[in-house]
């Protein structure tokens, strides 16, 4: 578990450097992909709630730090994001093809529409029309990325069918 978490970090600390450099100029249709959330999404999706939370929150805070914005806006939102996704893997089977795919883009809206909610919290600048307008892009742009980040990430945790001290909850009925 312990080197799990190391390939996990270092995973992460790649991708923030590479979505803080490279991804964040990328505008497609109007859409701007989340390398960063997808890999947080397939990692949360095969470790787990609590690995998740805390993978989000370390890589939201070094997001943030990257770019002296507001500190804490993208840890929380990736802690969230994070936690929610693992509980979702945990609760049902990770294995179904359709779960990665399902998670990327429920939290790709969800993501979008809470950091619209929070910079409106915060007094910041919240143009609705234009987070509304690239949501659809944004999300296609997603689950382009979904498939080889979620292949890499499951081949470079090298996974079991689920990970030590995690069982999944069987619905009755």
């Amino acid at each position: 578990m312990p080197t799990d978490a190391a390939k996990a970090a270092g995973l992460l600390f790649l991708v923030v450097v590479i979505q803080l450099s490279v991804m964040a100029n990328v505008d497609i249709l109007g859409g701007h992909p989340n390398l960063l959330l997808v890999t947080l999404v397939s990692v949360s999706l095969l470790r787990g709630a609590v690995f998740g939370a805390v993978a989000g929150f370390s890589a939201g805070l070094l997001a943030d730090t990257g770019v002296f914005g507001t500190l804490g806006f993208t840890a929380l939102l990736l802690t969230l994001a994070g936690y929610w996704t693992g509980r979702y893997g945990e609760t049902t089977g990770r294995d179904r093809a359709h779960a990665p795919l399902l998670s990327i883009a429920v939290i790709t809206v969800l993501y979008q529409i809470s950091a619209l909610v929070l910079r409106y919290m915060l007094g910041e600048p919240a143009p609705a029309h234009h987070i509304f307008a690239a949501l659809l892009p944004t999300v296609v742009l997603n689950l382009i990325l979904t498939v080889p980040v979620y292949a890499l990430t499951r081949r470079l945790l090298a996974l079991a069918a689920q990970p030590e001290g995690v069982t999944e909850v069987r619905l009755l009925g």
